[in-house]
């Protein structure tokens, strides 16, 4: 488990024990599609159809089209870029945190970090657009 994930797990477990009202409103669904992670068999037969039904030339720059897409994610893997899931987490806090989501972005305490904590403290919302944009390198 990353840091940013359990980061944003115990942030989360702290707000859901310190706000009483708010862990008697929590219900998530869960549906079984939903944790199956094998695709249907008629998608999969239509989409074997579909493959085959192409000519040689189309099959030939379709998996040339995969190879470069697998080069693409490897190389960005090996770059270091991160993942989206930690995207997410990071956005999430932005919106409960700004200062923190930044300083975790950042890796350090940065002009970032005292902007985003400035602007919080004066004024929740800047913050949060800030941090923000800082966590999905606009800025």
């Amino acid at each position: 488990m990353s840091k940013f994930t359990r980061l944003f797990l115990c942030c989360a477990a702290f707000l859901l024990l310190t706000t009483p009202g708010f862990t008697a409103s929590i219900s998530v669904p869960v549906s079984s599609s939903s944790t199956t992670s094998t695709p249907d068999e008629k998608t999969v037969s239509s989409a074997l159809d579909e493959y085959n039904s192409l000519s040689r030339r189309e099959k030939k720059s379709r998996m040339r089209d995969v190879k470069k897409l697998l080069k693409e994610q490897k190389a960005d893997k090996a770059a270091g870029k991160k993942a989206d899931d930690n995207t997410i987490l990071l956005a999430i806090l932005a919106i409960l945190l700004p200062p923190l989501a930044v300083y975790l972005k950042e890796d350090a305490i940065t002009t970032h970090f005292w902007i985003s904590l400035i602007l919080t403290l004066l004024f929740w919302l800047p913050g949060v657009i800030y941090a923000m944009l800082v966590v999905f390198d606009v800025i």
